[in-house]
């Protein structure tokens, strides 16, 4: 018995040994106590290359050390590569024919430079950074930490780096856009009013939103603007963003350009007529009879106070309001009785409250005289005003004088002329200095080419380029007096503060060359006659209206009433917009 218990040691011993060592036969734990068993070494081998004992069950014969020296497992993949960028549009190259837009170390552009990379698939990728640089180095690196088996039961991890050299390209849409008559999608926007201040505000609103981001190209012509895509897509965001913010009417049309006859795939080009309700603000609008009625039997005889997509108008006799859908003014188009350039200035002599209020409007009525009357007659006129919250004795007020006028408009003969006000008053009148100070703010603009090709064969004179000129500058600075008297209206649209190095005649209006394409060569559907009778009109009223205010200004009255600008509405300058002479010019 006791020698079959010393043979069964020994085999429990030996087999103990084996499975320490490596070997394959089993160990059975419940025949063996650790007090029997000796501490046993570990089997040891030196290193082949430094001679440093290491373990010699792993089968190796180098150290961790020396494969890490002799084993390079990121032969293979590339050091240096490329990536093309397109400085126009900020995309890069995601081959093979895509751009994407990225950001300076941006995921999406880590992701794009491990794509760049060959050789990458046979190694295990662990960690991937980008390691500055300076931006105007066009270069770019990256830090890439990899895994790979170097020998048999053998992986180890390094790390190393991978430049990128940034190479300026032209991406096909930027190639497109700088070549005529490549546009797939044309928007063109009109409205059939003697001025362009709508436009001014509608191209606040585009830059504000950035909606114009997708245009290869941005054309003026003499009812308005015309943007053209490379994408119907991008067309049609655009008409969404204009049924939004303004009422429209759209209108689509297409022109086949090309047809493969054997896979019948046809190109086509589109054209969208956008076109605007000709009503806006601070028009006198008379509605017709239909549209009074089913809106509460408003008044006919109403102002417009605000465009939005929908046209917003006011009774002033009792501050009643209604919203004039697109859909409703199109079955039935009308026009205004009169714009602004039609306003006469009146002294408020005395006003009392009603003490009827809706929003920040109150009625009131008001004992007012004609400016151009005063010292010549004793003339004076006791009328109803919306104006009572803002209007005192001694100021000056704008309005339409309605005594002894006619219209040449089939719905103003609808109207009893027996209720017909003689006087109707729109807004406060702010006495204003020279026109040249300079404000404290300003706006960005949309650089625009005119279109020459639309009315060849009749150049402009010399005198009609200069009447041109002299309207757009008018226009330009009335929209900049309506954002100085109107919060809400600015509201809406971004104000910059004015630097210090700017001159003044920068801020008086759009250049000819730049902002209204009046150039020596442009051309124009307007005749001679046509704009001797309007432009003359409007500028001998807007001539009275500054000559009116000046003389307050030289009296001293009134000074410190002057509307401004608070500084807490405005924007800094963004760094990477690029401003020359004063100017934005955006061309996508």
């Amino acid at each position: 018995m006791e020698s079959y218990k010393s043979a069964f040691s020994d085999i429990s011993l030996g087999a103990a040994t084996a499975y320490i060592n490596g070997g394959a036969t089993p160990l059975a734990p419940a025949a063996v106590h650790n007090d029997t068993i000796p501490q046993l070494n570990t089997a040891t081998v030196l290193c082949c290359n430094c001679g440093v004992p290491i373990d010699g069950t792993t089968g190796m014969s180098m150290c961790y050390d020396c494969v890490r020296l002799s084993v390079d497992i990121t032969d293979g993949i590339q050091r240096e590569s490329s990536l093309n960028f397109c400085r126009n549009c900020e995309r890069f190259l995601r081959p093979p024919n895509q751009w994407m837009a990225a950001q300076l170390e941006s995921r999406e552009l880590l992701a794009l430079c491990l794509k760049r990379l060959r050789g990458l698939n046979k190694v295990r990728l662990v960690d991937a950074s980008f390691i500055w640089t300076e931006p105007h180095s066009r270069r770019i690196k990256v830090k890439l930490t990899v895994q790979g088996e170097a020998m048999s039961n053998t992986i180890i991890q390094q790390s190393f780096e991978v430049e990128y050299v940034v190479i300026a390209t032209q991406c096909p849409d930027c190639a497109k856009s700088f070549t005529a008559n490549t546009w797939r999608a044309t928007v063109q926007i009109r409205q059939k009013v003697p001025h362009k201040r709508t436009f001014f505000y509608l191209e606040q609103l585009i830059l504000k939103h950035n909606a114009h981001r997708d245009t290869i190209s941005i054309q003026e012509t003499k009812d308005g603007l015309d943007f053209f895509y490379s994408q119907k897509n991008h067309a049609i965001k655009m008409l969404d963003f204009l049924a939004s913010v303004a009422p429209i009417k759209t209108k689509k049309s297409e022109e086949l350009i090309s047809m493969d006859t054997h896979t019948s795939v046809k190109s086509f080009k589109f054209t969208f007529s956008v076109e605007l309700i000709p009503i806006c603000k601070d028009d006198l609008v008379c509605l017709p009879k239909k549209i009074a009625r089913s809106a509460g039997n408003i008044s006919q005889l109403v102002l417009c106070n605000r465009v939005g997509n929908a046209v917003h108008l006011m009774d002033p006799m009792t501050l009643d309001t209604i919203d004039l859908q697109p859909p409703t003014f199109w079955r039935s188009p009308f026009t205004s009785l009169t714009t602004a350039a039609n306003f006469s200035e009146f002294m408020v002599l005395d006003i009392e409250p009603t003490g009827v209020m809706k929003g920040k409007w109150a009625l009131a009525d008001a004992t007012i005289a004609r400016s151009a009357d005063m010292g010549r007659n004793d003339n004076t006129y006791y009328v109803r005003t919306h104006l009572g919250g803002i209007l005192h004795p001694g100021d000056t007020a704008l309005g339409y004088f309605l005594s002894n006028v006619n219209f040449n408009h089939e719905l103003w003969d609808t109207l009893d002329q027996d209720n017909v006000p003689e006087v109707i008053l729109v807004k406060k009148s702010y006495p204003r200095k020279k026109r040249n100070k300079g404000r404290n703010w300003r706006l960005k603009r949309m650089a625009k080419e005119y279109n020459e090709m639309e009315d060849s064969g009749s150049a402009l004179s010399a005198k009609q380029k200069q009447i041109e000129q002299d309207r757009v500058e008018r226009d330009y600075e009335l929209f900049l007096q309506e954002l100085e008297e109107d919060r809400e209206l600015r509201s809406a649209i971004n104000l910059y503060k004015q630097s210090n190095s700017q001159t003044q005649d920068r801020e008086r209006g759009p250049r000819p060359s730049k902002m209204e394409g009046i150039t020596e060569a442009s051309n124009t559907r307007l005749q001679d006659d046509d704009i001797m009778e309007t432009d003359q009109d409007a500028a001998a009223a807007y001539t009275q209206m500054e000559g009116a205010e000046e003389a307050d200004n030289d009296d001293g009255s009134d000074a410190g009433s002057l509307p401004e600008v608070g500084l807490d509405e405005l924007l800094d300058e963004i760094d990477e917009l690029t401003l020359e002479d004063g100017y934005q010019e955006v061309v996508q």
